[in-house]
């Protein structure tokens, strides 16, 4: 426990001074705001003399708050279910007017993790310090994403930062409810390949040994399908590490060359180029947009700003060229929906005419809105279709490999007098 004197000012504007006792920094502040009085200046005291200054901003006071708290790595991890409700609660809070320093203060109390309090303590601090709240989140990009960070400054750069918080909040919830839908209906197929891929390993490296060294004396006369099969039992018998080594090696180096700028592009282009999944993944980043840009446009965000935002929550490199483009063109004054006319895979003409119509009768915000419900709706009967194409295909080649090697192993025993002949 560390002795803090403290000058603040109360409701009435009167300015009172005095000392307490904290266990650091942030909790002497907290104290001092649930006396009812605004902090101006908190210095920590020792033996040798004050310590820290406005604050506590001098480089002494800081490592003291540092030593005082473990960083959140050694606390845990700050959950996106813990982002979404201190964002739902923070804008209940501001819109009930509460002041944001107040009530980052109540969040940080509620926390439901030692690291969520920690880093809610950590934006307290820096708002009260005279930050901006998206400055103060912006330093925690693991918990807070650069689009987060981007609505939060327009929000206060606009002065409706509680309609914005809210709005926050609903989208991630759509969010995490679209993003369940898409690993639940991937679920299925990605079972099957993995059972495939076993099934597959355990015959060639044990099953079709067993039957090798029988079928050894009849040599060259074995039928040509069961010579390929027990060669193939063979490789992966003797360099099965060494494949799986390759294997490993190569989806790290092709997760290396996907996060560059060029191997991301190559990537999301093949990826679109897929007949069914690649139409699945522009409906998906079309959602985003549409959900993220009218939901910016319904809390007064100017356009461009909007579209900024907006084009960083598409998630696709090779989509947001396209809303760049048109970002350039709204700045020349061309309509939204002339400028996102050039942007077929992403915007087709049937968003476009709607965009359109909207623009003309001052509903773009609303309309926006419904058309990611409208997309959602559509990609998620496009997401039951592909998991519908892939459930009998996985199931198709999973017989058929099995088939063969059971086939090509039973050939023998079939022909079995004409090659002891």
């Amino acid at each position: 426990m560390s002795v803090f004197s403290y000058k603040a000012l109360g409701s009435d504007g009167r300015e009172s001074s005095g000392t307490l006792t904290a266990e650091s920094r942030a909790s002497a502040i907290s104290a001092i705001m649930e006396r009812g009085l605004h902090p101006v200046t908190v210095e920590e005291q020792s033996a040798g003399g004050r310590l820290g200054g406005l604050f506590g901003r001098g480089t002494n006071g800081a490592a003291a708050g540092a030593a005082t708290a473990p960083s959140p790595e050694k606390q845990g991890r700050v959950s996106q279910k813990n982002v979404e409700n201190f964002t739902r609660e923070l804008a209940n809070l501001l819109s009930g007017g509460v002041p944001l320093a107040r009530a980052l203060q109540l969040l940080r109390k509620e926390a439901a993790s030692p690291a969520a309090r920690y880093v809610w303590g950590k934006i307290h601090d820096d708002v009260v310090d005279g930050k901006p709240l998206a400055e103060a989140v912006g330093r925690w990009p693991k918990a807070f994403s650069s689009v987060y960070v981007a609505m939060v400054r327009a929000g206060e750069a606009g002065g409706f930062l509680d309609l914005v918080l809210a709005q926050i909040a609903e989208f991630r919830t759509r969010e995490t409810e679209l993003r369940g839908k898409v690993k639940a209906a991937l679920l299925y197929p990605a079972v099957l390949a993995f059972m495939t891929v076993a099934v597959l390993t355990f015959l060639l490296t044990y099953f079709i040994p067993k039957f090798s060294a029988i079928f050894a004396e009849f040599g060259s006369s074995l039928p040509a399908l069961t010579r390929f099969i027990i060669a193939a039992s063979n490789v992966a018998k003797s360099y099965g590490l060494l494949i799986a080594a390759a294997v490993a090696i190569g989806v790290f180096a092709l997760r290396r060359y996907g996060a560059t700028d060029n191997g991301r592009r190559a990537v999301e282009k093949f990826i679109l180029a897929v007949p069914v999944l690649g139409r699945v993944v522009a409906h998906f980043a079309l959602v985003r947009f549409c959900r993220m840009l009218g939901t910016l446009l319904g809390a007064g965000v100017p356009l461009v700003a909007s579209l900024r935002v907006a084009k960083e929550a598409i998630g696709n490199q090779t989509l947001q060229d396209t809303v760049s483009h048109a970002i350039d063109e709204v700045q020349r004054g061309a309509a939204l929906s002339k400028s996102l006319a050039t942007g077929g895979r992403l915007f087709p003409p049937s968003v476009i005419e709607m965009v359109a119509v909207a623009e003309e009768t001052s509903r773009l915000d609303k309309e926006l809105v419904r058309l990611s419900a409208a997309y959602e709706a559509d990609l998620d009967r496009q997401l039951r279709m592909l998991v519908a194409l892939a459930e009998p295909i996985m199931l198709f080649v999973m017989a058929g490999v099995i088939g063969t090697i059971v086939v090509g192993m039973l050939l023998p025993v079939f022909n079995i007098q004409e090659m002891v002949k």
